[in-house]
C-alpha cells in the first residue's frame, strides 16, 4: 500500500485555494456572490434577494457563510470563495475519516486524495456554487452516522444531525436523501432491521426540523404570508412547499416548470469529465461490487460495506431521474465515489487482485494525463498565448510527471502519477485558462471599470445587453436598472452591445465611447471560441457610453 504523507494535502489545499483570486464565473457562481454582497449591505439573513427582487430558488447556507466572510475580509472574491474552499476541506477530511473506519489508515488517505484531485473539485474551488458546501455536509454526516453506530458516542447523533440539517439548508432534501440511500441499503443488506426502524431516528429528525426552523421561518415570512407577491411568474406561491417538495422532488414527478430534456445517462456522460482520471477505476469498480452481491445472494459477508456502492448508485438513480440536470449535481456524490475507488485500488495494491483490470486502466490513464498535458500546452501557446513563464512552469511540469511514469520501485505507482498529473495540470487551467477566459467575461471587467472610476449608480443604465449581467454588481459594488428605453439625459452612461450604438446613431443622440471590449458567455464554450483564428465570429462587442 502506498505511504501518503500528510505534506501532500498541504499542496492539494494550497492548489484549491489559489483559486481565490480568479472572478467568480457567470451565471450562477455571480449571482451568489452578488446575493451575498446584498445580504452583506442589509444584515437581512432569513429573507433572499437577487439585485433587489424576491429570490427563491437555493436554500440560505451559501449566502449565510459568504456574507460572514465578507463581514470579516471584505467585499471581494477572497471573502466568497474561502468559506465553500474550507467546506471542500472538510470533505476530503469526512472522506478520509470514513475510509478510514470502513477499511484502513492507507486506505482513508487515498480516498481524500482521490477525492482532492479528480477535476470536478478543481471546478467547485474555481466556480463556487452550492455543491462543495453539500457534498461537504452530506459526507460528513455519513461518517458521523457510521461513527455513531460504531461506537455509540452521542456527540456523533448530534454532527450527524447538524450535518444534514445544514446540508439540507445548503440545497434541499437531498442531503437528507443521500445519507439515506447508503444506510439503508447497506442495513438492509446485512439484515440490520433493528437499524431500520430505530425509534430513536424519530428523534434525529426531531431535531432536524428544528434546526431548519430560522430557514423556514423565512421561507414563510418572505412568501406564505405574501401571496399577492409575484416570484417566477407565479402568485400565490409557498416558499415553504418549493423548498420541502417542488423544488427537489416536482423535477422528478414534473410538477416543477424547469426541464431541460436530461436522460438518465446524462450525469454519467460528464463524470467521464468531472471525476477525471478516476472514473477508469469507478465504473469496473461499481461493476465488480455489484457481480460480488449477485454472487453472495445479496447479503454481505463480514468486513464488507454497502454504504458506498448503494449510496452512489440510488444517489445517481434520484438525480438521473429529474427532468432538469446539470453536470454538478452529482458531485455530492463524489466523496462514496472516491472510497469506492480507494478500495479497488486497495485491493490491487495490497490483495494483488484484479491485475488484468490494472494492466489496463494503468496506461489509459497515464495516456489521458498525457493527452491532456499536450491540450494544456495548446492552452498557454495558441489558445491564449500565456508567454516563456508559463511555457517553462509547463516543461517543469510535464518532465517531473514523465519523472513519476517512468521510475520503478513507486509504492502505489498509478495512485501518485494520476494525482500529481492531475495537480500539475490544474495549476494552467486555473491561472492561465480560467483566469484569461474570464477577461472575456463583462459583468467583471465593466463592474471593475465602473467601481474604479465611482460612476453613481443612478447615471447608469444597461440597454439591449445580450448577458444576464450577474457579475457585473458585485464587481460595479452598485446595482445597474435595465430599463425598456434608452434614455437621452446628457451624463447617463449606457452599458449596451452592437445593437444599442445603432439605436443610438439612429435616434440621434451624442454620445462618446467611455470603454469598449469583447463578451462571451464564459460558462458556454465553443470551438469557434477557442479557436483565436475564428474567436471574434464568437464574441461580441460591449460599450460602456456617455451621452453627450
Amino acid at each position: 500500500m502506498p505511504k501518503i504523507p500528510f505534506w501532500i494535502f498541504i499542496l492539494l489545499a494550497l492548489l484549491h485555494l489559489s483559486a481565490v483570486r480568479i472572478d467568480t464565473m457567470d451565471v450562477d457562481a455571480s449571482q451568489y456572490i452578488e446575493m451575498s454582497r446584498e445580504m452583506t449591505l442589509s444584515g437581512d439573513y432569513l429573507h433572499l434577494y437577487d439585485r433587489g427582487a424576491e429570490y427563491l430558488d437555493k436554500p440560505p447556507f451559501l449566502f449565510w457563510v459568504s456574507s460572514a466572510s465578507m463581514h470579516v475580509f471584505g467585499v471581494n472574491n477572497f471573502a466568497y470563495k474561502l468559506p465553500s474552499i474550507l467546506f471542500a476541506f472538510l470533505a476530503m477530511y469526512a472522506t478520509y475519516r470514513l475510509a478510514k473506519l470502513l477499511y484502513n489508515e492507507a486506505t482513508g488517505r487515498m480516498a481524500a486524495l482521490i477525492l482532492g484531485t479528480c477535476q470536478g473539485m478543481f471546478l467547485m474551488t474555481n466556480d463556487i456554487r452550492c455543491d462543495t458546501i453539500l457534498m461537504a455536509w452530506v459526507i460528513t454526516a455519513i461518517w458521523a452516522i457510521k461513527e455513531c453506530e460504531i461506537k455509540r458516542r452521542w456527540q456523533f447523533v448530534l454532527l450527524g444531525v447538524l450535518s444534514i440539517a445544514c446540508g439540507m439548508m445548503t440545497k434541499g432534501p437531498i442531503a437528507l436523501m443521500v445519507p439515506g440511500f447508503c444506510f439503508g441499503t447497506d442495513w438492509v443488506l446485512k439484515r440490520k432491521w433493528k437499524n431500520i426502524f430505530n425509534p430513536f431516528h424519530l428523534l434525529d429528525l426531531t431535531l432536524i426540523a428544528i434546526l431548519l426552523i430560522p430557514m423556514s421561518i423565512g421561507l414563510y415570512q418572505q412568501f406564505d404570508m405574501h401571496p399577492e407577491k409575484t416570484v417566477n411568474g407565479l402568485q400565490h406561491v409557498s416558499g415553504l412547499r418549493f423548498f420541502y417538495w417542488s423544488q427537489s422532488f416536482g423535477r422528478i414527478t414534473g410538477e416543477s416548470p424547469w426541464q431541460n430534456g436530461a436522460d438518465m445517462s446524462f450525469l454519467l456522460v460528464n463524470m467521464l469529465w468531472s471525476f477525471l482520471p478516476w472514473i477508469f477505476l469507478l465504473l469496473p469498480a461499481i461493476v465488480i461490487n455489484i457481480i460480488t452481491l449477485i454472487k453472495q445472494k445479496f447479503r454481505l459477508h463480514q468486513g464488507q460495506e454497502w454504504i458506498t456502492t448503494g449510496g452512489f448508485l440510488l444517489a445517481y438513480l434520484s438525480l438521473g431521474s429529474s427532468h432538469y440536470q446539470l453536470p454538478h449535481y452529482i458531485f455530492v456524490a463524489f466523496p462514496l465515489a472516491a472510497i469506492i475507488v480507494a478500495k479497488l485500488l486497495k485491493d490491487i495494491f495490497e490483495e494483488e487482485k484484479y491485475k488484468r483490470l490494472y494492466a489496463i486502466t494503468k496506461p489509459t490513464m497515464n495516456i489521458i494525463i498525457f493527452l491532456l498535458f499536450i491540450a494544456i500546452l495548446l492552452v498557454i501557446t495558441y489558445i491564449f498565448p500565456s508567454g516563456t513563464l508559463a511555457i517553462d512552469l509547463w516543461v517543469l511540469s510535464f518532465i517531473a510527471w514523465l519523472y513519476l511514469v517512468f521510475r520503478k520501485n513507486i509504492q502505489g505507482k498509478l495512485l501518485w502519477v494520476s494525482a500529481a498529473g492531475m495537480m500539475l495540470l490544474n495549476i494552467f487551467v486555473t491561472h492561465f485558462f480560467y483566469y484569461h477566459l474570464l477577461q472575456y467575461q463583462l459583468g467583471s471587467q465593466l463592474g471593475r471599470y465602473i467601481k474604479s472610476e465611482n460612476i453613481p449608480a443612478d447615471k447608469i443604465i444597461a440597454y439591449r445587453v445580450g448577458d444576464p449581467l450577474n457579475s457585473l454588481p458585485f464587481y460595479a459594488n452598485r446595482l445597474i436598472k435595465r430599463p425598456d428605453s434608452l434614455s437621452n439625459t446628457p451624463g447617463t452612461y449606457i452599458i449596451t452591445m452592437d445593437e444599442g450604438i445603432h439605436d443610438l446613431q439612429q435616434k440621434g443622440y451624442p454620445y462618446e465611447i467611455e470603454r469598449k471590449g469583447e463578451r462571451f458567455k464564459v460558462s458556454e464554450l465553443t470551438l469557434e471560441f477557442i479557436n483565436p483564428q475564428t474567436r471574434a465570429k464568437a464574441v461580441n462587442n460591449y460599450y460602456l457610453v456617455k451621452l453627450k
